[in-house]
């Protein structure tokens, strides 16, 4: 999620006090699946250490752990109750039965690169840990590749808001809320083509 970076940046330095906290729990929530400026929050800390309010070490490392246990704990919520949500109801019992399988297959074969390459795309940094967990992925590949697209996302980001400042950083948001966005069309139009070409499969039988 975008918010403007100069009102995250000065609200950050206004508590500079609570401002790691404050990172943390942005991230970490936006991590978990909520729809929230964790990505931001990070590029105005990493803006703020540049000009000595912040330490970029503690910034990054911060960072880092919100990442990885956002991620976690959506993972969990998504596995140990999502399905049972889905199957509740009859509209999306359904859908669940016929694409919670594929989903599986998918991570099987794909989880690793997606979990890794969602960090670093607004949609997929929000969706990914509840699809990796919906589809039952194995915990500790999970982890796994989750640490890793953690670390060097905060690496990066961090990095890139610390020595390039603000205007590079916004470019990184930018760019992820945009690959995401693209992401989410291919997706979408996947799955049409796939029922096309079902629908066209049952019909020549």
């Amino acid at each position: 999620m975008l918010l403007p970076l100069a009102s995250l940046t000065s609200f950050i330095e206004a508590h500079s006090g609570w401002a790691l906290l404050v990172m943390f729990a942005l991230l970490a929530l936006e991590s978990s699946g909520l729809p929230l400026p964790g990505e931001t929050a990070l590029i105005a800390s990493g803006v703020l250490a540049s000009q000595g309010a912040l330490s970029i070490e503690w910034v990054i490392l911060v960072a880092i752990l919100a990442a990885v246990l956002g991620d976690n704990l959506g993972y969990w919520v998504a596995r140990s109750g999502g399905r049972k949500l889905l199957f509740r109801f009859r509209l999306t019992r359904a859908s669940a039965e016929r694409y919670l399988p594929r989903g599986e297959r998918f991570f099987a074969r794909h989880g690793g690169k997606t979990v890794f390459i969602g960090r670093f795309f607004a949609v997929l940094r929000v969706t990914a840990a509840w699809a990796a967990g919906l589809a039952r992925m194995n915990w500790w590949r999970f982890l796994a590749w989750n640490a890793a697209g953690g670390i060097c996302w905060g690496l990066l980001v961090g990095l890139v808001a610390y020595y390039l400042g603000d205007a590079a950083a916004k470019a990184i948001g930018t760019y992820s809320l945009i690959g995401g966005a693209v992401a989410v069309v291919l997706a979408v139009a996947g799955f049409f083509v796939i029922r096309r070409l079902e629908r066209r499969v049952v019909e020549e039988e």
